[in-house]
């Protein structure tokens, strides 16, 4: 757990097109938290290996260059950055040939080993707290984390959201590519996407952005009245 009230860390997990990034910057914006979009450093590492002429089709391939690149994520929710090798990556990561090779790059443990510690040292260095959001943060990156809350929706309504955000994409074929990437999450061996046991499942099908955030800001809220108590409570009895 986080060593003050106020610093609170919160998981948000789920499958794309949920709206974990809009919904997760916006509270951490709202709260006044740090946010780290674990999934950016995935695709940096993905970006990274294209470019480098790594064969992303071979795990030991993968495995050897994984700690050659040097990933740099900021957590300001207004303005997220990510670098590799001090170059600006923000743009080239959110290629459709880096989705399509995203799965299979982040399966591969050394990789997962690489960024989970990463991770890990952003979210400990976060003063005022921070919202983690990815596929495995409840599970595996911040299993002791304040909050955790699992994001999830209709394969159609996450189709309709993605496609509207790529301008002239076929929802159909979106819906597709969305369902073998969470069977390709899913299934990984290592840190799979899956629902931690103690978090809370938001399902976001029928509810509009804005109404995700205000849900999720409220149990941020309730989460910090609690340890509020907690705290007062063990400074009572130190007395």
């Amino acid at each position: 757990m986080s060593d003050t009230v106020e610093s609170v860390i919160v998981a948000i997990d789920g499958p794309s097109g949920t709206g974990k990034s809009s919904t997760s910057k916006a509270v951490a914006a709202a709260l006044g938290l740090s946010y780290l979009d674990t999934g950016a450093q995935y695709r940096a590492i993905t970006w990274w290996m294209i470019s480098s002429g790594v064969d992303v089709s071979d795990p030991a391939a993968i495995a050897n260059a994984a700690g050659k690149p040097v990933i740099e994520s900021g957590t300001d929710p207004a303005a997220p950055a990510i670098t590799v090798d001090g170059q600006d990556a923000s743009g080239p990561i959110r290629t459709q040939e880096v989705t399509s090779k995203v799965s299979a790059v982040s399966a591969v443990p050394e990789v997962r080993s690489i960024i989970t510690a990463l991770q890990r040292s952003i979210a400990a260095a976060a003063e005022k707290g921070i919202v983690v959001e990815g596929r495995d943060i409840g599970t595996t990156v911040l299993p002791d984390a304040d909050l955790k809350v699992f994001l999830t929706a209709s394969p159609e309504a996450r189709a309709a959201r993605r496609s509207g955000e790529i301008k002239g994409s076929d929802v159909s074929a979106t819906r597709e590519a969305l369902i073998k990437r969470d069977a390709a999450d899913s299934s990984r061996k290592t840190s799979p996407l899956a629902k931690a046991g103690d978090a809370v499942e938001v399902d976001t099908t029928d509810l509009t952005l804005q109404q995700v955030i205000e849900c999720v800001v409220t149990l941020v809220e309730e989460k910090r009245g609690t340890l509020a108590q907690a705290a007062d409570a063990t400074a009572e009895a130190a007395r």
